[in-house]
């Protein structure tokens, strides 16, 4: 066995079908493939050198859990950082300590998540996780209430909205449930390119309209009933072989208002009326993570590690940065209005200038490795590893 570069390990996350996909997609993330003597070699990457002085970040917590999953990515809820662990145990850190505010244990092995309701005062917050037994399964910090079985393969988070809770799944299909009962309200398909990309797709709600994505275009669904309400595509298959026509829309997507802007697995990147569909520009990029920013930047880390940023509005390239050339990097982060943050495979945390993508400071856990998540908190950032490791950062 020969190790995959980094660069090259989104090629082995395409599937056909839902068992072997998992199986790829475990791979893929490990990096790992059969041995091969003609595998191409890319440029080292370079020393980061940090400035002198840093931000000399500082750590608030740290605590240890149950090993995660590459799709299950922690989210921020009412009650603190909710985590996933792969055997079922779901679990709410403070955010301020770390202290366990509660813990659940759902008894599955789980695949992906979490999808979170979006907290309202005097409620309980709702969230649902995808088993490796094709099960939705939706909850509370008390306990399940129901599972639905699903027939098809969901890597993607669910999303949980409106009393509805709506899933994308590996053959380009979207289902909709009713949250009180699991009772199936519709179902979306639509036809697509023989492969599949092994990564997050796009599912999210802009006011009233459910933003999908499918293959290289998005789509507007009503979520009451799963009719089309727009179309509209972002990059255009192209290509002598499947491999190549592959163009699926990756998360995580940027929102802005009524604005989302997408990437396109390789080929594009554009930013589209969420609520009409409308193109407002589209720019050629060759990257495999979704794309993040703040009220004024769209942020697009590319597959060389060049970390590019372009003006909302206008889609024009404000500025970008190689300090991180050649490293695989995960997608951006914005922390507040002047930094945001990228990791990579290794773990490590690099925060950058919102302004002209300068690098400010690298952070690193010791045995941290492979990151599921880098969420921004109201003190600085936390973040979750494969191996189960939580860490809290506080930025000056």
């Amino acid at each position: 066995m020969t190790l995959l570069h980094p660069s090259k390990r989104r090629l082995q996350s395409v599937l056909t079908g839902s068992r072997m996909a998992l199986m790829l997609a475990l791979l893929a993330f490990l990096g790992l493939v059969a041995c091969s003597s003609s595998a191409l070699k890319s440029p080292l990457a370079k020393e980061v050198l940090v400035p002198s002085g840093g931000l000399k970040v500082s750590t608030l917590w740290s605590a240890k859990l149950a090993p995660a999953g590459p799709w299950l990515s922690p989210v921020v809820g009412v009650d603190g950082i909710v985590v996933a662990s792969g055997s079922g145990q779901v679990s709410a850190l403070e955010a301020q300590t770390g202290r366990s505010v509660w813990s659940i244990d759902l008894k599955s092995n789980l695949l992906s998540g979490i999808g979170a309701e979006a907290p309202r005062a005097g409620q309980v917050q709702h969230f649902a996780v995808v088993t490796q037994n094709n099960e939705l399964v939706y909850f509370t910090a008390k306990g399940e209430e129901w599972r639905y079985r699903l027939n098809v393969q969901a890597i993607s988070t669910p999303y949980v909205a409106g009393g509805r809770v709506f899933v994308l799944m590996s053959d380009r299909s979207v289902v909709g449930l009713d949250a009180q009962n699991a009772r199936l309200l519709w179902t979306q398909q639509k036809a697509g390119d023989p492969l599949i990309l092994n990564q997050k797709g796009i599912l999210l709600g802009v006011q009233d309209t459910l933003v999908v994505g499918f293959s290289g275009r998005v789509l507007g669904l009503n979520p009451l009933t799963g009719a089309t309400r727009f179309d509209t595509p972002i990059a255009i298959p192209r290509g002598v072989n499947d491999l190549e026509r592959l163009v699926d829309l990756v998360s995580p997507a940027y929102r802005q208002g009524e604005m989302v802007c997408l990437r396109a697995f390789q080929s594009q990147i554009g930013c589209v009326n969420a609520l009409k569909g409308t193109l407002f520009w589209s720019r050629a990029a060759k990257g495999d993570v979704g794309l993040g920013g703040d009220e004024n930047t769209v942020l697009a880390v590319e597959s060389n590690g060049m970390v590019l940023a372009y003006d909302r509005a206008s889609g024009e390239k404000t500025w970008e940065s190689d300090q991180l050339r050649y490293r695989h990097l995960g997608a951006a982060v914005p922390l507040d209005e002047t930094r945001f943050a990228v990791s990579d495979l290794e773990g490590v945390v690099y925060v950058l200038s919102m302004k002209d993508g300068k690098l400010l400071d690298r952070l690193q856990a010791n045995g941290q490795g492979p990151l599921v998540g880098v969420l921004r908190t109201p003190t600085g950032l936390v973040t979750v590893s494969l191996s189960g490791s939580v860490q809290a950062y506080r930025l000056p």
